[in-house]
């Protein structure tokens, strides 16, 4: 029994075990069930009243129970907004209504973070975790209810938000980097409540959970931790990278929107360092010692030479000395017969016949002065009939671009497709307010701001801008105002004026600006808590204060703060000292009338500018008329500087050309009349020149009026005195009548003369093959000017001359001819000039130890220039084409010091790209999927690298944003469904639909039909709270549409450069643009395609012709140089070296005109490059006559040919160049242009004093050393022609 017993206890033992273990299990689970069940407990459920805060929006419904399930309108919404819930259960803590919410309330977000699949999927994760969570109370807690009496519930007013903060860390990296491609800005700025700099995982979940930012309901506090604070597990749900590919197959985000996938930040090619040796120099160190050098070796082989003649006198005329007959000329000639070479005789005979068809032609006009001179005015007066067509062009881009330029066709192509640039009205505005004021904020530091930014001064700024927008100016007998002309970019549904300032953050409304949220103690929101956050999201529609003011401009869009503020670092715009106010206006291409609409209100506004007078502003201005109207003041103000200039040079022709022998000869040795009569001669070539090409119609160019009478007048003055003093200094021959002598005469020195002009005349011709507009036209007015000249001198001239000579001869006053002085002995002498270059200069400077220090000093110069040659600028600063006291010239200096962003650049992709296939799209757009090598995202790169390539901004991206518009999941794309055409996303209506299906297929990219089916909408719709990515203000005019919207053709995409103050900026900044243009070409494989992609800004037509200026100034001044040595060569009767030498001199010439250049800060341009080929014509002058005197001269060495060449031309040279512009030139100087003070005054006194100093003093020194030998057969046809007359004992 006991056995039993015990064998009893112990089975019921047993089972008490068996039974706790049991219950214990069950105790487990109810406990884990329990808390699963408490994880799954919501805290609200479903929408109750209306939010006292933001009346449009609701409160949740307070709910403590289980997520509830889904019905399928639900399902289908949720899986829509939230597709991390694509695999869960189907109860949740939220209803229908609040997905409905939630997307509405995301689709601003929706439209600028979508274009980062990552990106979007966090940040609809942090929302979608908020609202529809099934374990809602682990990470929320709501703190603060209110009563619900409506609806007998209790509204949530508020919740702490737990939140990881490895996820908002995470939601942060994947968006940083997100563009807005229509305001080249980060989305950031626009969601983030501040600047994107400033922006950082925590303040912009705090900013978008704000109960002040009016678009949550009720206040969300977000509490960031990764560990569990106050038994609150925060929310860490999985995120993605931005280089992460989805779940759903969306792939990474785009370099553009996500820097990491972008690799190692491009690094731009280091710029070359100075070529220095010795760390000087290279060219500096190069030219001094090659001048060491060559002194050196100058100065050993001058004085090897002279103890070399000390020891043995020697002659090249040996056979001359020989004879005993140092002269030549007293034998027959016949020994030199057999010694002419074969070239010589070719040479003489080519000079006999020029000299024997002049000498007839002197003859022919002096027998006959009145028939040429009536056949001389008939011809001028035909010529100059055809200034009654004459065009002046003062249009900058016909006077610096050639129609046939890359920039210019750009140009075109680009106002032919979208319209010409606007024209652009601007204010620059300071104060002389020095003290900055602090403004202290209900939250966070104390903040200064910039006197100008002060309220008052705001008003004043706002009354200035109000009325300047009703002006009214007139025109043909109609008012125009601002709103006629202005750009108005919504309209006709907004025909509001685009205007650039920050006043349009407060809707140009005083009652705006003085908009203030307070109360007794503090002040909660006013202009300033508005103005900074505006700057930091211009685009916002709501600054999410309770004054619910919007940043957006009144004419539908936004102001950036860097187009509206200067004088700031970095994004301190609170620390603005300048305001710039913009008014764009409608610039026309071919309608005349409006364009005069425009002309007239820029005329009024002007008006209006320069005379309002604010003592508490500062303001500098400029219309886009105003530089064209400057330079027309300039040019009429410096007419009265001209005509002086030309006074004092006629007035000294006049004057100087009469060879006065006595007192009492003094009014008939005068030769005013004649003088007179010259300068008529060369303005009435000018005017032929002028007339035949009016004729054909090449219009004029300022430069042309300005600077061909100068050139004109020194290349036809010096002819003039050539032929009146070579006839003084000569004697008639017994038996010779006066037109035999003339004729005589003439055969002398018409060859020179016919040298100079015709060379001059073939390398103005030869400059006409430039490209440049102003150069072309300059070469073309200036050759056949100066041939004209020449013809009318031996013609028209010589004729006056015989008239004037036989006035002298019988006694008869200047100019009053009637009038007859009784006869008396005249006595033959030369003039003082003639006379001090024959007995004075002419020995010294060729004196044998001042020779070689002439040689010396010229070749130091030459080498100075060489050294230098590099370092001249090139360009040319658009405040030295402004008279001094020009309002425009404070304008660009404010402009330099104040402005942030440089001029907006369009990189066009032309007609052509398909843009409706998959592969078109990718090369061009930035956004997923796009090719890393895409149009957007090489200038994304290249906005990397800002100080490099010059490209500032973000290109604002028409493809990306319509992208992002059509997708079915925003509101922004929907039609009608009766009637298929757009409804915008601002309209209630159930039958509006969205364009595309919310399926995998309707998620891609529209292609083929569907992409033009839609495009018309996207380049429509307005932007607007609901879809701020409508394209009709921002691209209406970027894409052309085709073929009845049926195709795209050309478009642009836009962004801006980086600050450019000098010329050399401007030039880089092209230059770039155009490489980052030929990449892209490259890369989009358009070689061998019929369109290609170009960059295009307003500059880039004047400083083109900067990207070529070496090559044409190196081209247009060899051409001339070629033609002189080939026409030399000729006339010269076949001397080679002679040529050589003429052109050798003019080169040195030109080089030191580049040092001269260097030395004045002048810089190489259009106007700097024709007045360096006139001073190649110039130069001919002063070197051509003294070489052919040289090589006619029969002297017996060089030294005396040099000597004998420069006594007899260096005379009429110096008096006809050097003293008659001389005097001209100085007058320049008094001039109020700075363009005339800088190029014409200085170049023309460097052209005027290298020329004579290279002319007169360097050039008989070489032909001295190194001359061409005496021409045998040049010799022996004097002797012939002159042996046994009067003229032989006179020369000899």
């Amino acid at each position: 029994m006991r056995v039993t017993l015990e064998k009893s206890c112990g089975v019921s033992g047993a089972m008490f075990l068996l039974w706790g273990k049991q219950f214990f299990c069950l105790l487990g689970t109810v406990i884990l069930l329990s808390q699963w069940v408490n994880g799954q407990h919501c805290i609200w459920y479903g929408e109750c009243s209306n939010s006292t805060k933001v009346q449009e929006k609701k409160y949740n419904c307070n709910y403590t129970g289980p997520p509830k399930p889904l019905p399928d309108e639900g399902q289908e919404l949720l899986l829509e907004l939230c597709s991390s819930y694509v695999d869960a259960e189907n109860s949740f803590c939220c209803d229908t209504q609040q997905l409905k919410t939630l997307k509405g309330n995301i689709q601003i977000p929706l439209q600028y973070l979508s274009r980062c699949p990552a990106c979007f999927f966090n940040f609809m994760t942090l929302f979608c975790e908020l609202t529809c969570s099934p374990r809602q109370s682990q990470f929320l807690n709501a703190t603060q209810f209110s009563p619900d009496p409506e609806h007998n519930n209790t509204n949530v007013f508020e919740v702490s938000y737990y939140i990881g903060q490895t996820f908002a860390n995470a939601m942060y990296n994947a968006c940083s980097d997100v563009q807005a491609p229509s305001s080249n800005d980060k989305a950031l700025n626009l969601l983030c409540g501040k600047d994107a700099t400033e922006c950082t995982p925590n303040n912009w979940i705090k900013y978008m959970f704000d109960i002040n930012n009016g678009q949550v309901p009720f206040a969300i506090d977000p509490v960031f931790s990764d560990v569990p604070v106050a038994g609150m597990t925060p929310m860490n749900k999985t995120t993605f990278s931005c280089t992460e590919s989805l779940d759903d197959g969306l792939g990474p985000c785009s370099c553009q929107d996500c820097s990491r996938a972008c690799g190692p930040t491009p690094i731009p090619p280091s710029i070359p360092p100075p070529w220095t040796i010795l760390g000087l120099d290279a060219m500096t160190v190069i030219m001094w010692c090659s001048y060491i050098i060559f002194l050196l070796i100058f100065f050993g082989v001058v004085l090897g030479a002279w103890c070399y003649r000390r020891a043995k006198v020697t002659s090249e005329y040996g056979p001359i000395l020989d004879s005993n007959q140092p002269l030549s000329l007293n034998g027959d000639g016949t020994e030199f017969l057999d010694e002419a070479t074969c070239s010589e005789t070719l040479g003489e005979r080519f000079e006999n016949a020029l000299r024997v068809l002049f000498s007839n032609w002197g003859s022919l006009c002096v027998r006959h002065p009145l028939t040429v001179i009536l056949a001389s005015m008939v011809l001028v007066l035909a010529c100059s009939a055809g200034l009654a067509y004459m065009r002046i062009t003062t249009n900058p881009v016909e006077l610096w671009s050639s129609p046939s330029s890359r920039a210019r066709q750009e140009k075109d192509y680009f106002d032919q497709h979208f319209g010409p640039f606007f024209r652009t009205e601007q204010l620059i505005i300071t104060t002389p307010w020095t003290e900055p004021y602090i403004f202290s904020p209900t939250s966070g530091p104390d903040i200064s701001f910039a006197p100008i930014l002060n309220i008052s001064l705001l008003h004043q700024v706002l009354d200035l801008q109000t009325e300047i927008s009703n002006l009214a100016a007139e025109y043909n007998g109609e008012n125009v105002t601002l709103k006629d002309i202005c750009v108005s970019p919504l309209a006709p549904y907004n025909d509001n004026c685009t205007i650039l300032s920050v006043l349009n953050y407060f809707q140009n409304s005083h009652n705006v600006l003085d908009h203030v949220d307070k109360d007794e103690f503090l002040v909660y929101f006013d202009y300033h808590t508005h103005f900074l956050y505006c700057v930091s999201s211009p685009t916002a529609l709501d600054d999410t204060t309770n004054l619910h003011d919007p940043c957006m401009g009144t004419y539908g869009g936004p102001v950036f703060p860097w187009l509206a503020l200067g004088g700031y670092e970095g994004t301190a715009y609170n620390n603005a000292t300048a305001l710039v106010i913009t008014f764009p206006v409608n610039n026309y291409l071919n309608d005349t009338d409006k364009l005069g609409k425009a002309l007239a209100w820029e005329k009024e506004f002007i008006k209006f500018m320069k005379n309002y007078d604010n003592p508490n502003l500062t303001i500098s201005f400029s219309s886009e008329r105003s530089i064209e109207d400057e330079i027309d003041r300039e040019s009429n103000s410096d007419i009265n500087t001209i005509v002086v200039s030309y006074i004092i040079m006629f007035v000294y022709i006049s004057l100087a050309l009469g060879h006065i022998q006595s007192c009492r000869t003094l009014l008939v040795d005068s030769k005013i009349s004649l003088g007179i009569a010259g300068i008529l001669i060369v303005l009435s070539s000018v005017a032929c020149s002028l007339g035949i090409f009016s004729y054909i119609g090449i219009p004029l160019t300022l430069i042309v009026i300005e600077v061909i009478p100068f050139l004109v007048l020194a290349v036809g003055v010096d002819n003039i005195f050539i032929i009146v003093q070579t006839y003084q200094r000569d004697v008639r021959m017994p038996e010779e009548e006066l037109h035999q002598q003339i004729g005589r005469v003439l055969g002398d020195v018409a060859p020179s003369m016919f040298l100079s002009s015709f060379s001059e005349t073939v390398a103005f011709f030869l400059g006409a093959l430039s490209t440049m507009p102003a150069v072309r036209t300059f070469s073309l007015f200036a050759g056949l000017a100066v041939f004209i000249d020449f013809l009318l001198q031996i013609s028209c001239f010589v004729s006056l001359l015989g008239l004037d000579i036989k006035r002298q001869e019988s006694n008869r006053v200047d100019i009053l001819c009637c009038v007859k002085l009784p006869e008396g002995q005249q006595a033959k002498s030369d003039g003082c000039l003639f006379y001090f270059f024959k007995k004075i200069f002419a020995p010294f400077v060729l004196m044998d130890w001042v020779r070689p220090l002439v040689v010396a000093v010229f070749v130091g110069m030459l080498s100075f220039s060489i050294a230098v040659v590099n370092k001249v600028e090139i360009g040319l600063e658009q405040t030295l084409s402004m008279p001094d006291d020009s309002f425009v010239l404070n304008y660009f200096g404010n402009l330099s010091e104040y402005l942030h962003t440089g001029p907006p650049v369009y990189f066009v992709v032309e007609d052509g790209h398909d843009y409706k296939t998959t592969e078109g799209q990718n090369a061009v757009c930035g956004g997923v999927g796009c090719n890393n090598n895409s149009l957007i995202q090489q200038i994304y790169t290249a906005s990397l690298l800002s100080n490099y390539t010059r490209i500032s901004n973000v290109p604002s991206s028409w493809l990306d944003d319509y992208f992002d518009w059509v997708k079915p999941q925003s509101s922004c794309c929907r039609y009608y469904n009766a009637t298929g055409s757009f409804c915008n996303a601002s309209v209630v209506d159930k039958t509006c639909v969205h364009c595309r299906p919310m399926n995998s297929s309707g998620k891609q990219r529209p292609n083929g039909t569907d992409f033009m089916h839609f495009l018309p909408m996207f380049l429509s719709d307005n932007p607007n709270i609901k879809c701020g990515k409508g394209g009709h203000a921002a691209y209406s005019n970027a894409v052309a549409l085709k073929e009845n919207n049926t195709d795209v053709g050309a478009t642009y995409f836009m962004s801006y450069h980086t600050i450019l103050k000098t010329s050399s900026d401007y030039i880089d900044a092209m230059k770039m643009a155009r490489e980052l243009t030929d990449n892209i070409t490259q890369a989009m494989k358009l070689q061998d395609k019929s369109y290609h992609v170009f960059p295009y800004s307003i500059f880039y037509v004047f400083y083109e012709q900067y990207l070529t200026i070496i090559y044409d100034t190196a081209f247009n001044l060899g051409m001339s140089l070629v033609a002189i040595f080939v026409v030399s060569a000729v006339l010269l009767g076949f001397e080679l070296w002679s040529a050589v030498l003429v052109s050798f001199t003019i080169a040195m010439i030109l080089i030191n005109m580049f040092g001269v250049m260097w030395l004045w800060n002048i810089s190489l341009n259009a106007v700097s490059l024709v007045n360096l080929v006139m001073s190649c014509g110039i130069s001919v002058e002063f070197c051509s006559h003294i070489v052919r005197a040289f090589s006619v001269s029969t002297k017996s060495s060089r030294v005396e040919r040099a000597e004998e060449a420069l006594a007899h031309m260096g005379s009429s040279v110096f008096s006809g160049i050097t003293l008659t512009k001389f005097g001209g030139i100085l007058i320049l100087a008094l001039s109020k242009s700075q363009i005339f003070q800088i190029f014409y005054f200085r170049m023309y006194l460097a052209i005027v004093l290298l020329g004579a100093a290279h002319g007169l003093i360097f050039l008989p020194v070489l032909l001295s050393y190194a001359g061409p030998s005496v021409n045998k057969a040049k010799v022996m046809a004097a002797h012939n022609r002159l042996v046994g007359t009067e003229r032989e004992r006179l020369m000899y």
